[in-house]
């Protein structure tokens, strides 16, 4: 760990601390640390899509509009190898929720979720991506051997960018 010491004055201190209190954060360094993190993401969201990334992508639609679910459901089989989970909520009698745990390039899983949202009848749609890279080299290796899937394909493992 790096120390470093920062100057507030009164009134945005206190505000702070009213918002780490708020959040349930027991230090400020943790608070602080999470800024950090959240500034330095969204300064990688503001580039050209690069490297892997986890994402959610999450949307509302109505299930009454017209062969949507059909179409929803055929962009995401097109599209299998980029989906690790999805989860479909009925939120009344028309409106559903569905969220989409993604994994990939950053560019093709932008792509996706770019495309599903522009499906006609889709509202309120999001996509939250945390880039990752490749695991220093530890990931892929399980009780010290090199794992490999039926394919012959190495397995790697990604972790959140730091």
């Amino acid at each position: 760990m790096e120390r470093f010491t920062i100057s507030l004055d009164a009134q945005l201190a206190e505000q702070f601390d009213a918002l780490i209190a708020a959040r349930g954060y027991s230090h400020r360094s943790e608070a602080v640390r999470d800024l950090i993190r959240a500034a330095i993401e969204s300064d990688r969201q503001r580039q050209a899509p690069t490297g892997h990334c986890v994402a959610n992508l999450s949307y509302v639609f109505d299930h009454h509009e017209r062969e949507l679910a059909e179409r929803l459901t055929a962009v995401q089989h097109d599209h299998h190898d980029l989906i690790v989970a999805a989860m479909h909520s009925h939120l009344d009698h028309a409106n559903c929720l569905e969220s989409v745990i993604l994994k990939g390039s950053t560019a093709e899983v932008r792509a996706f979720a770019d495309a599903l949202i522009a499906e006609r009848g889709v509202r309120h749609g999001a996509l939250n991506v945390i880039a990752t890279e490749v695991d220093g080299g530890r990931g892929h290796r399980h009780g010290g051997k090199a794992h490999h899937h039926a394919d012959g394909t190495a397995h790697v493992h990604y972790r959140p960018a730091r």
